[in-house]
This record gives C-alpha cells, sequence and structure tokens, in this order.
C-alpha cells in the first residue's frame, strides 16, 4: 500500500536540509532556513549568497526561530523574502479568482492550476488569507448563491449550478449551512424563516438576543427597546420574528450573565453570514481572550492581510452579533477606544468588567 508523501519530509534531518542548501533548492525554502555562526545572518536554501563552511552552518525551521536565536536576515535573504511573498501573492490571488469565477473548485484542481502541489498550496493560501482553500471557496459559494437567488428571473436550479454545484443533492446537503434556510425560502427574502427573540435588561441597557433555525443571528445592545425590536425587524424583513418563550428567555438570561461576569464565558452556536474577509476578521475576534485587548493592526496581521487594517475595522463595524464576536476588545494602536456599534462607554465599560473579572482577589 502507498502511502502519501509529504515533501517536509524531505527536509527533517540536518543532512537532508544541507544537501538542499548545496542545491540550492527552491522547493526547500518553506521548510526552513540556515544560519551562519560566523557572519550572524541567515538564508533561504535557494539563496545565491555564497555557501559556507559545513562546520559554520545551523538549521532553523523558521526565520522567526532564527532570528530568535539572535540571526539577522542576509540582505540576498530579505530579498528573497520580498520576492517570495511576492509570488505567493500572487499565487494565492490567481487561486481566488479561480475560485471566484467557479473555474476551479477542488483542491487538487486548483493546485494544478496554479502550478503547485495540493499540499504546498493548502499551506500558502492559508497562511496568506487566513482560511482553508475549502472554507474560502464555500464562503465564495455562500456569497454567489444568494446573489443568484436574489435575481428575479434566476431559478433555484439554475442558482444552485450557478453557485458551483455539481447536483442537487449535494447543494441540499449544505442549504442550510450556507443560507440559514431552504433555498426557496431565501429566495422569498426569508418568508418562512423563524426567527426567535427576546429583549432583557443589563448593567449596558437594553439588550435583544435572535435566533434563527442556525443559531445566534443577532446580539444588540442599545438604550430603547422597542428601538432594538425595530432595528430586528429591518434587518430581517421577510423573517417570522417570534417573542421568545420562557426557554429562550433562560439563553437571554446567559447573554445578560456574560455581560454582568465575563468570567463565566459564553458558548453559545452562532449563525455567522459575511463575505469570506468578514467572517475571518469575526473569527480572529472570537480567539481574543476575555480581559485583554488587540489593534485592528494586530488582527490584520493575524489573518494574513496586514495591509488591510481599514477593511478590519469596517468589518469589525458590520458585526451584528455583540459580545459573543467581541469586538470590543478591538482598541487603536495607542491603546484609546473607539468606535463601537453600540457606543464608545458601553465599549468602555464591557472591557472594564473583563479587567475587573480577570483581576486577582485581594
Amino acid at each position: 500500500m502507498t502511502q502519501n508523501h509529504s515533501p517536509a519530509s524531505d527536509f527533517l534531518c540536518n543532512e537532508l536540509r544541507w544537501a538542499a542548501v548545496l542545491a540550492r533548492n527552491p522547493a526547500a525554502d518553506p521548510y526552513f532556513v540556515y544560519a551562519v555562526k560566523t557572519t550572524g545572518v541567515y538564508c533561504r536554501p535557494s539563496s545565491a549568497a555564497r555557501l559556507p563552511k559545513r562546520e559554520n552552518v545551523e538549521f532553523f525551521d523558521s526565520a522567526a526561530a532564527a532570528e530568535a536565536a539572535g540571526y539577522r536576515p542576509s540582505r540576498r535573504a530579505a530579498g528573497d523574502q520580498t520576492a517570495n511573498a511576492a509570488q505567493r501573492a500572487a499565487l494565492v490571488a490567481r487561486a481566488c479568482r479561480l475560485i471566484e469565477t467557479g473555474e476551479a473548485h477542488r483542491l487538487d484542481q486548483i493546485a494544478a492550476e496554479v502550478g503547485v502541489s495540493a499540499f504546498h498550496f493548502h499551506r500558502i493560501f492559508k497562511a496568506e488569507t487566513g482560511l482553508t482553500p475549502k472554507a474560502y471557496t464555500s464562503a465564495a459559494r455562500a456569497r454567489k448563491l444568494r446573489e443568484e437567488l436574489s435575481g428575479a428571473e434566476t431559478s433555484v436550479t439554475t442558482a444552485i449550478y450557478s453557485a458551483g454545484f455539481n447536483s442537487n443533492s449535494r447543494f441540499y446537503e449544505e442549504s442550510d449551512r450556507l443560507l440559514g434556510m431552504r433555498a426557496s425560502d431565501y429566495r422569498a427574502g426569508g418568508h418562512n424563516a423563524l426567527i426567535r427573540f427576546a429583549v432583557g435588561q443589563c448593567a449596558l441597557g437594553a439588550i435583544l438576543v435572535a435566533q434563527s433555525q442556525r443559531g445566534i443571528c443577532a446580539i444588540t445592545l442599545g438604550d430603547d427597546p422597542d428601538v432594538l425590536v425595530r432595528e430586528l425587524q429591518d434587518l430581517f424583513p421577510k423573517a417570522q420574528l417570534i417573542g421568545g418563550d420562557a426557554e429562550f428567555e433562560q439563553l437571554v438570561a446567559q447573554v445578560v450573565g456574560f455581560v454582568e461576569a465575563p468570567a463565566l464565558g459564553l458558548n453559545l452556536p452562532l449563525d455567522v453570514q459575511g463575505t469570506a474577509f468578514q467572517e475571518r476578521v469575526w473569527q480572529a475576534l472570537r480567539d481574543i481572550p476575555p480581559g485583554t485587548t488587540v489593534s485592528y493592526t494586530d488582527i490584520a496581521e493575524r489573518i494574513g492581510a496586514a495591509k488591510a487594517v481599514r477593511a478590519v475595522a469596517q468589518a469589525c463595524g458590520a458585526n451584528r452579533i455583540a459580545v459573543a464576536i467581541p469586538c470590543h476588545r478591538v482598541v487603536l494602536r495607542n491603546g484609546d477606544i473607539s468606535g463601537y456599534r453600540w457606543g464608545v462607554e458601553r465599549k468602555r465599560e464591557l472591557l472594564q468588567r473583563e479587567a475587573m473579572a480577570l483581576a486577582p482577589a485581594n
């Protein structure tokens, strides 16, 4: 029986790594760097720099590891990194276009189109976008499907195939996850969608919690409960809104309890629907531990889009699920509190409560 071969296994030991350096093998670049003890610099295996003596070389799994050990990138290595970064960005951009246009969907298809192995492509794509190729493809399909179903002249069957599904049965396996409802219901503007909701009071004022068939679809904060309900109606104009019963109000109490005592934690199923970029940002927000803050720049770097700081801020502003997707934990680079959909004072209060909850008892 033949086992799948991983390219990383070609560079597991120092002997194989040294052989790659001697061959200036570019295939080894993603897997390690070599550092020269006598010069204090490190390079990629494919670097055209003058080869050092073997006894002066040590290997590291990444550039970060080499820098942590006190080495600095050589001028040529820095140039190599810039060129490699540009090549990776171009490769991923091409892959995204293939996915968006529906020319390729499967991992092996996309990798073949951009000219790298499936293993290498998966690694690069996730590092650059923060999403796996499968997750990006799913988000692209969902957006395409919503666009097609919104067309007055487009049939459900046509929309399904236009979104990249090869069969009706494959689509119906995923339709609830992609749309939060049946395709025919979405086509009717969410007419048959059921959304349960309830309004409560917490330390931050009025709070509304709404749940679709998939999970929590809105948590909003404000001063006037009636305004929150009207906003929910505007958000889901054709859905059937049902006031929550006693059981549902227990869920609202759970959310209120988290606001009052953040140490309790909050683990609820969420109905998150956004662009692929927004979903990357919102997932990064959910990874921020309570009681800590990060900057918009930090989030941009975490999702592999360091230059997209403004887009990150816009994604935070588009979040409609307060506290469960904790956009309140994102602040300016200088630590100042700014920008919150439900008011800066509420953001400040949430952060203070989280900090107090985690402070050691006297």
